[in-house]
C-alpha cells in the first residue's frame, strides 16, 4: 500500500506557506537571482536561473517528508515573496532556513513565517528541537530567529555559502518546543 503525503499548508496572519510547484519556478528564479539574497544563504548559487528554480522544485517534490519540508511564502495579493525550509543535514539535527525577497524585507514576514512554521512543526510534525544559524554579517536574520524563540548556543561555525564561493562565520542557534 502506498501512502501519499499531502504537503501541509500553513496560514499566518498575512502569509500562506505552501509547497512549491513548477508554476512557481519563473518567479522563484527572478527573486533568488539577487546576489544580496543568495549570499545570505548557504545553498543558493549565484547566478540563479530558471533551471536552478526548476531543479529546486523537482527536488522538493521528490523529497522524503520525514526528513524535510519546503514552503514558499505567499503574501496576500502579492504572490510568492520568500521561502522557508526544514532539512536534515548529515548530523541528523533538523535545521531551518529562510529567505525573503528584497522588496518585502523589513516587514516582519520572515518572523511571521518562521513562527507559524515552528508551531506547525511542533504540533503536527512532532518536532521538538530545531537548529538554525545566521551568517555573522547578517544580524537581521539573527533578530528573526530570536523573535521566533531561538536561543544562541555560543557556537560559531564556518559554513559554506555557494553564492559567496567561500565559507562564512555562522552563529548557531537552537529552538526547543
Amino acid at each position: 500500500m502506498c501512502v501519499i503525503d499531502i504537503s501541509p499548508t500553513i496560514e499566518t496572519r498575512r502569509l500562506t506557506l505552501r509547497a512549491p510547484g513548477m508554476a512557481d519556478a519563473p518567479r522563484l528564479a527572478r527573486l533568488m537571482n539577487d546576489y544580496d539574497i543568495a549570499k545570505m544563504t548557504s545553498r543558493v548559487p549565484h547566478p540563479y536561473g530558471l533551471s536552478d528554480a526548476e531543479d529546486f522544485v523537482a527536488l522538493c517534490q521528490g523529497a522524503d517528508p520525514r526528513a524535510g519540508r519546503n514552503f514558499l511564502l505567499d503574501l496576500e495579493d502579492e504572490g510568492v515573496v520568500g521561502g522557508l525550509g526544514f532539512f536534515t543535514p548529515p548530523d541528523g539535527r533538523l535545521e531551518v532556513g529562510y529567505w525573503i525577497g528584497r522588496e518585502w524585507q523589513g516587514r516582519g514576514l520572515a518572523t511571521e513565517a518562521l513562527s507559524g512554521a515552528l508551531i506547525w512543526a511542533a504540533r503536527d510534525w512532532r518536532r521538538r528541537y530545531v537548529v538554525a544559524g545566521h551568517f555573522a554579517d547578517n544580524p537581521a536574520s539573527g533578530q528573526v530567529l530570536v523573535k521566533a524563540g531561538f536561543l544562541y548556543t555560543g557556537e560559531v561555525k564556518s559554513l559554506p555559502s555557494r553564492a559567496r564561493g567561500e565559507p562564512a562565520d555562522t552563529r548557531m542557534m537552537v529552538w526547543l518546543a
